[in-house]
């Protein structure tokens, strides 16, 4: 482990930015809704648990998800807003034994993990070397919301949440722009593209502007990502047998874990190979 990334995991550690499911009172399960459809069995509403979820707000199929129909549930990860609101804004009270928090609770969790899902991304971002000139905004930005996370629930609901991803958004690009600048010769914008099954094999997209493209079912086998922005890219069933990401910025664990890749697929350091591959 590098320098950087060890400095990168303890900031992510503090912060609390990794799911703990063991201190989360099966958040995801209940708070957000599904529909039927590759990714889940079946339809669930908003604030209904799983008929997975155990008493004790285990998952009665974890280790059986992919092939019970919930796939969806092996690439979700809340950044550690699951135990955040369960311990810290809630104070460890569960909506069972406490079921006038039940629907606060619910409406505070999708608002909790937007916030950390932004820490994930700001604290990327100030590892950078190349984004040194905005370290002092980012890491100014970065204080500004953890705040917001220790507030109560009625501070987290009133937030502005637009607002604080549009700042966050300028930021980050900012910070792209910085590190591709780097990358030498033709640097490609596909930045939103559609390109669903695109054939992309062994494409150069090193350093490529990818923020939320749609990158699904594309063929990408062998493709050069090296130093590419995949923020927000969807990489579902994409396939990266042989690519080389090394070096891409603010690629998540969970878009890694939607697609497909191999042995050979050259990762960042930061992110583990999934198990299905």
């Amino acid at each position: 482990m590098s320098d950087t990334h060890a400095a990168l995991a303890a900031d992510r550690d503090r912060l609390g930015l990794r799911a703990d499911c063991a201190n989360c009172f099966g958040l995801c399960c209940v708070a957000l809704p599904f529909s039927a459809s590759a990714d889940f069995a079946v339809d669930k509403a908003a604030g209904e648990p799983c008929g997975n979820l155990k008493s004790d707000f285990g998952c009665g199929i974890h280790a059986r998800l992919r092939e019970r129909g919930f796939a969806g549930c092996t690439v979700f990860d809340c950044f550690g807003a699951g135990q955040q609101v369960s311990q810290t804004t809630f104070g460890g009270r569960d909506w069972r034994r406490n079921p006038g928090t039940a629907r606060q609770m619910f409406d505070v969790f999708p608002v909790m993990r937007h916030l950390h899902e932004l820490l994930w991304y700001l604290t990327e971002a100030l590892s950078l070397p190349a984004a040194r000139p905005v370290h002092p905004d980012l890491r100014r930005m970065l204080d500004g919301v953890e705040r917001l996370t220790g507030g109560t629930a009625d501070d987290l609901l009133a937030a502005d949440l637009p607002t604080l991803r549009s700042e966050v958004s300028a930021l980050l690009t900012r910070v792209s722009e910085l590190v591709r600048a780097g990358v030498p010769g033709r640097r490609r914008n596909h930045r939103g593209a559609d390109l669903i099954g695109a054939r992309l094999r062994g494409a150069d997209l090193r350093g490529a502007n990818l923020r939320g493209a749609y990158l699904i079912a594309a063929d990408l086998r062998g493709a050069d990502l090296r130093t590419a922005d995949l923020i927000g890219a969807d990489l579902r069933d994409a396939d990266l047998r042989g690519a080389d990401l090394t070096g891409g910025i603010f690629l998540t664990q969970p878009q890694l874990d939607s697609a497909r890749g191999d042995a050979e697929t050259r990762l960042p350091e930061a992110l583990s190979r999934p198990a299905h591959w």
